[in-house]
């Protein structure tokens, strides 16, 4: 019997936690065939962070990043299809994000990992640069994924939202009733503030386990505090990035006060589960299940307080035989296929967007 036609799918997140590449196939049900974690180079990894985080380039620096990050992208191609029997249709890049300005007069995004790269040093046609039509079509460019949620966990038998909790948290409204919209858009920061100062004050890139948030309490006066940001109070659609959400932002609003490290810790994870909460809170009061995607995860401290503040079933999509860790990058394999073949790969409903529009600049092997 041949091997089903296979896709990659490449994401570096806003965490930029190394880039996770699975190749998978979708017919005739989404199935993961192999998948790793590929680093980032040290010294590739900084320049990348100081540059999401608002550091200046000039246009030649800009695209020595962008080469270099497509190198790397490249390498984790070949490295998830290594001993691959079969054909392999493309690869599905979503790229290193740098900046997120959809609300901006006009409206951008940028993702790095030079796609052309790509295509030569794998010989698969690649797919990358998902985001920029969307905006074009008035969007916000994200969240891209609630496409492929509805496309693998919806459920006529119950109400379901999908809870992506990589550097930024977004949510996926999955209503039982197939005549009802799909609703999705980011709530906020995820992980990428809990990471950013667990690194400053521990030395880890991680909070493993959620184990410094656990030696803290929150502090309930710096939480009210940091709630009042007004992106947590518009409307959806909307969306956000780590070059809003950033280290200067938690500053920003530390700087009159002296917290323990620890304290701050504990409060960035009830900041994360009560931005959930009230988004679920305002969209989807009535679900009966959260499923839970993304390195958070693994956060028993995050997991704990979303089940502290949410009134339904709060479990991992591990529960749906979806593996957790994979679902973006099994995302944007699929994304790819919906632009070879022709089709739609976001929701309007979703990103604002003035309809369905096939993503993806296409450059072929």
């Amino acid at each position: 019997m041949p091997s089903a036609e296979a896709y990659i799918g490449l994401i570096s997140g806003t965490s930029m936690d190394g880039i996770d590449a699975v190749l998978a196939c979708f017919d005739p049900a989404p199935r993961l065939i192999s998948c790793i974690n590929h680093p980032w180079p040290e010294a590739l990894l900084q320049q990348m962070r100081e540059a999401a985080a608002g550091s200046p380039l000039t246009a030649a620096e800009l695209a020595r990043l962008d080469s270099a990050a497509g190198e790397v992208f490249a390498e984790a191609a070949l490295a998830v299809m290594d001993g691959r029997e079969g054909p392999v249709r493309a690869v599905g890049c979503h790229g290193q994000t740098l900046a997120h300005g959809p609300d901006q007069s006009p409206g951008f995004t940028l993702q790095i990992g030079n796609p052309a790269l790509i295509a030569e040093r794998t010989g698969v046609t690649t797919v990358a640069d998902f985001r920029r039509r969307d905006i074009a079509a008035g969007g916000q460019g994200a969240p891209l994924v609630p496409a492929f949620h509805a496309a693998i966990l919806r459920d006529p038998r119950e109400d379901r939202i999908v809870l992506n909790i990589g550097g930024i948290a977004n949510i996926t409204v999955l209503p039982a009733d197939p005549t009802a919209p799909v609703l999705g858009f980011d709530t906020g920061p995820g992980n990428c503030l809990l990471d950013a100062w667990v690194r400053r004050h521990t030395g880890q890139t991680y909070d493993d386990g959620g184990r410094f948030a656990l030696t803290g309490t929150v502090r309930t006066d710096l939480l009210r505090h940091l709630l009042q940001d007004p992106y947590f109070a518009l409307p959806a659609p909307k969306s956000t990035g780590t070059d809003y959400f950033s280290p200067a932002w938690l500053e920003r609003h530390l700087s009159a006060h002296a917290y323990d490290a620890a304290e701050v810790q504990a409060t960035l994870v009830a900041l994360t589960a009560q931005t959930v909460a009230d988004a679920i809170a305002a969209q989807a009061s009535g679900c009966d299940r959260l499923l839970v995607c993304g390195g958070g995860v693994h956060n028993p401290a995050v997991m704990t307080a979303l089940r502290e503040r949410l009134p339904c079933t709060v479990e991992s999509t591990a529960s749906v035989d979806v593996e957790p860790d994979w679902v973006e990058a099994m995302a944007f394999a699929w994304l790819a296929r919906q632009a070879l073949e022709g089709r739609p790969g976001n929701l309007a409903a979703v990103t604002g967007a003035g309809g369905p529009r096939i993503l993806g600049a296409i450059y072929p092997a």
